[in-house]
């Protein structure tokens, strides 16, 4: 019996989107694996170069992106500062497959089902490795010109990891 597609692969989405946009890059694919580490390894990169892409929840219905270099976490004093808000949060896992149409741990601003602001942190430079949209399915592409593509806001919103 041939094996089933993995319905939450919308991989093909996010390399579409990347294409529309004229972005380029290189697919790759993986097995899962288990930590930030052996997911640079994988991908041949250093793990400040994986871009972890996180959905925040300004207000009911509005959303953004904010994409964060893998060694480092969202500073919520600096993004709430920048948005301009006091209150920032993360949606549910079903609410933000909801809002861009990808499972929690395949979320990419490419091909999402809702058009949001991005906000990049200063750092997303150089070459990076951006989620493909499937468990184990990476971008890897020029951050700078990603960040251009999707016209992010770059603002320095992340502070190291512990």
């Amino acid at each position: 019996m041939p094996e089933q597609p993995d319905p939450t692969d919308q991989s093909s989405r996010a390399i579409a989107a990347a294409e529309r946009l004229g972005l380029s890059f290189e697919v790759i694919r993986h097995g899962p694996v288990g930590s930030l580490e052996e997911a640079a390894a994988v991908r041949g990169i250093a793990p400040r170069q994986i871009v972890k892409t996180m959905v925040v929840r300004v207000a009911d219905g509005d959303h953004r992106f904010v994409l964060v270099p893998g060694d480092r976490e969202i500073s919520w004093p600096r993004l709430r500062a920048l948005l301009g808000v006091n209150r920032l949060s993360m949606p549910s896992a079903d609410a933000a497959r909801e809002v861009t149409g990808y499972v929690r741990g395949t979320i990419t601003p490419l091909g999402s089902a809702t058009v949001l602001p991005v906000i990049a942190d200063a750092r997303v430079t150089g070459t990076v490795s951006l989620g493909g949209g499937g468990y184990g399915v990476a971008l890897t592409l020029d951050g700078d010109a990603l960040v251009a593509a999707l016209g992010a806001t770059v603002a320095d919103v992340t502070a190291a990891s512990d």
